[in-house]
């Protein structure tokens, strides 16, 4: 129990005081005009209330990503409250924040023209094409889970019950939610949806004081308990935790809610505090999923065993995290919470996905320089999204979901170089974006080559290749920082 209670106390810290410190670094201003107010379409661009901004902005990061994940990432053991607790703070705040104040500094610009302005064009076309894929399979994938889950609550129904029946529904309300304006229903449902996970979480909170079971400890946390999985605990847990720590998918979002900030000096809350209150959230279901699993009992079976146990419905299929989330609240919260299950379980990942689509569209419209005042033209961007991803639907679920993860944490890398690059041209500090993007660095190619998915070499070899990657990308920023110094001081 004192290294849950320390973590959540950690990410407190972490807002207070190293969220100032990167508000510091970045030089918020008050008293510039925020895109919201200078480039104000009445469809992208427009001043919204921060206490909106903020629901939003979270649950366009959270969804189910930080349960899930959360769910799964404790399997590891301990080592998980590490990974969400530094990575969090160190890295996918500051990632986010930055994002999204560089984003209030470009008029709005999507994610793509932003690491294309600091890294070059290659890197802004390589941008565009990933993070349009990224959309795309995010929005696959959060088609076919709430599909599958409505369809499972109502398979009595005949066609009306089915995931194809589901799936339809789904699209269609994407289709609306991409191309209306964004107060029109996101601005309206999301707040709500938000609110609702974020009272299940302290909801759950509250329960894993008053429930018995096994806590793990941070003394134990460098033992890989997974009951069954080859992978080690590096890379393997800062991919299956991504929301609630570090997740390139969320520089994608950033600008969404940049076209609508009033102020600068409110990024912080609203960015930086996002993430950490997605930290807390996964923080908090890592721990109950281990104490609600140790609590059923096991025949001898070790906590991690149980959750496993409970995570595939006793081998009956593959894991799935929407099972132990299902338990904990029908059993910690009663009636009320089996309706926040389906609330949290099934509608959070659709307003994950219908924001996807939505960034999508405006990452195309980027590229091809389309505006998007106009019906008709956001109809032409989006048909040829919504076809892609259809197509993708029909991939197997588990082999989508593994190259996602993998995927959206490449993207990271992008950012967090980009970020640098940016604070280095600014003559300020960059190190705080330096370092944890050399570990994301590490992170991602050390997973493709050791993973079954990838090249699945041994783990001492892949190790050694991440580590060669990331070394030929340091020294080709270091390069990069001399000659650019050297340029300036001629001038």
């Amino acid at each position: 129990m004192a290294s849950f209670i320390i973590s959540i106390v950690a990410l407190v810290l972490g807002f207070v005081i190293y969220g100032r410190v990167v508000e510091r670094v970045f030089g918020a201003d008050a008293k510039r005009i925020t895109p919201a107010y200078a480039m104000n379409d009445g469809v992208d661009y427009m001043p919204m209330p921060t206490w909106k901004v903020f629901l939003i902005q979270f649950l366009n990061i959270a969804g189910t990503g930080p349960v899930f994940g959360a769910i799964q990432g404790i399997l590891f053991g301990p080592a998980a409250y590490f990974w969400i607790v530094l990575g969090c703070i160190f890295g996918g705040a500051m990632h986010d924040y930055m994002a999204g104040v560089i984003s209030l500094r470009k008029h709005g610009a999507s994610l793509p023209e932003i690491v294309g302005d600091e890294l070059g064009r290659t890197a802004r076309i390589a941008m565009r094409v990933l993070s349009l894929l990224l959309m795309i399979l995010v929005g696959a994938v959060f088609t076919t889970t709430p599909a599958g889950l409505l369809a499972n609550m109502t398979s009595s129904w005949g066609f009306f019950g089915t995931p194809l029946f589901w799936s339809i529904i789904i699209i269609l309300y994407y289709g609306l939610a991409t191309l209306l304006p964004i107060n029109k229903i996101i601005g309206r449902v999301y707040p709500i949806f938000g609110a609702v996970l974020l009272f299940m979480a302290i909801a759950i909170f509250f329960g894993i004081f008053t429930h018995d079971g096994f806590m793990p400890e941070a003394t134990d946390a460098f033992v890989n308990h997974h009951p069954a999985s080859a992978m080690p605990i590096f890379p393997g847990i800062c991919v299956t935790i991504a929301c609630g720590a570090v997740s390139g998918f969320h520089a994608t979002q950033s600008p969404l809610m940049a076209r609508c900030l009033k102020n600068e000096k409110l990024a912080r809350p609203v960015f930086y505090g996002s993430m950490i209150t997605e930290g807390f959230v996964a923080i908090i279901w890592a721990a109950a999923a281990i104490k609600f699993a140790n609590s059923l009992g096991g025949d001898g079976a070790t906590p991690y065993e149980q959750l496993w146990n409970v995570l595939t419905d006793n081998g009956a299929h593959g894991a799935n995290p929407a099972i132990v989330v299902n338990k904990i609240c029908h059993s910690w919260l009663g009636s009320f919470g089996a309706i926040l299950a389906i609330l949290g379980v099934v509608f959070a990942p659709i307003t994950t996905g219908d924001t996807a689509f939505r960034c999508a569209r405006l990452i195309a419209s980027d590229f091809f320089k389309i505006r998007q005042d106009k019906m008709l033209s956001r109809i032409l961007l989006t048909l040829p999204i919504f076809a892609c991803s259809i197509v993708l639907m029909l991939v197997d679920f588990q082999v989508l979901w593994r190259y996602f993860a993998w995927f959206n944490q490449t993207l990271s890398i992008f950012t967090f170089w980009a970020i640098t690059v940016w604070l280095a041209k600014e003559k300020k500090c960059y190190w705080i974006s330096l370092i944890p993007g050399l570990w994301m660095s590490m992170v991602c190619s050390t997973y493709i080559f050791v993973a079954p998915e990838g090249f699945h070499l041994a783990q001492p070899v892949a190790n050694a290749l991440g580590g060669t990657f990331t070394l030929i990308l340091l020294t080709i920023f270091i390069i990069w920082y001399r000659r650019y110094s050297k340029a300036n001081k001629q001038q």
